[in-house]
């Protein structure tokens, strides 16, 4: 049987409400299953294919050779002497930036204004449930 996600879990992943998969599911954009007893499955392909039509809409914000992008919202700013942490909640995904205290400042981050965590690492894990 093919990998499918309950429909709150796909809405969790998806970064949006069930009532909006309802949504698009009557529109027609999104492919749901229905368990023996009603429920609605989303198939795992449905939920890739969603996440990819986003990622190719946003595309990056500048030329540059990191593929690992996540635009998101800043949520908290801890400043210190000299660095700080920016908290960007980008959908389900909670990213933490150590940068300086000048780059805050000469950015002019603040809580509630749009940013894009990007992310260039040498190694990347990719975990499931057990």
């Amino acid at each position: 049987m093919d990998e499918s996600y309950r429909i709150g879990e796909a809405a969790a992943v998806l970064g949006v409400r069930v009532e909006t998969l309802r949504r698009w599911e009557r529109d027609g954009k999104l492919r749901v299953t229905r368990t023996p007893g009603g429920q609605r499955e989303v198939p795992a392909a449905e939920v890739a294919r969603l996440l990819s039509e986003r990622r190719d809409k946003q595309g990056p914000m500048a030329a540059t050779s990191a593929r690992n992008h996540f635009p998101g919202v800043i949520t908290a700013i801890k400043k210190d002497k000299l660095v700080a942490t920016v908290e960007i909640l980008a959908g389900p995904h909670r990213v933490l930036a150590l940068i300086t205290r000048e780059s805050v400042d000469e950015l002019g981050l603040r809580p509630g204004m749009q940013a894009v965590a990007t992310v260039k690492a040498t190694n990347v894990f990719v975990e499931v449930p057990a």
